[in-house]
């Protein structure tokens, strides 16, 4: 990608504001629905191509879970996530990254690591109650 390509747009600026905003680790269809409050004309299209730029210029994270969708992580620093097995939902964990995990790795593969990504899975406290209010009727 050309420097002209992976400039800081106004609409970049924008949907980079609205993921760092929340903590809710969204998806392109719920950043487009948040950005569309302050740029009502924008397309479900640019969302995706400018999270994909993003993500390129590492100002972005993607996560991808086998079966989940796609959502993304104003935080770029290494940390760790647990889903919600029942609707999704993805939050930080509050625990420390080890980076000894990655030299460990590295003298037993023979790999350069440069980091590793974990995410833990469960359900959380607003699936927890509804199914506890189900489980008493």
């Amino acid at each position: 990608m050309d420097s002209v390509s992976t400039r800081m747009t106004r609409q970049r600026q924008v949907i980079l504001e609205e993921l760092c905003r929340v903590k809710t680790h969204p998806t392109a269809d719920d950043l487009f629905m948040m950005v569309r409050r302050r740029i009502p004309n924008i397309s479900l299209g640019t969302i995706y191509r400018n999270l994909e730029k993003l993500v390129f210029m590492q100002e972005v994270r993607r996560l991808v879970s086998a079966g989940g969708q796609m959502r993304f992580d104003g935080n770029t620093q290494p940390h760790y996530h647990i889903r919600c097995v029942k609707c999704g939902r993805v939050d930080d964990v509050v625990l420390d990254y080890d980076s000894a995990v990655d030299k460990v790795l590295a003298n037993r593969s023979g790999y350069d690591v440069i980091e590793h990504s974990l995410e833990f899975s469960g359900v959380c406290p607003a699936c927890r109650v509804g199914r506890e209010s189900e489980v008493s009727h």
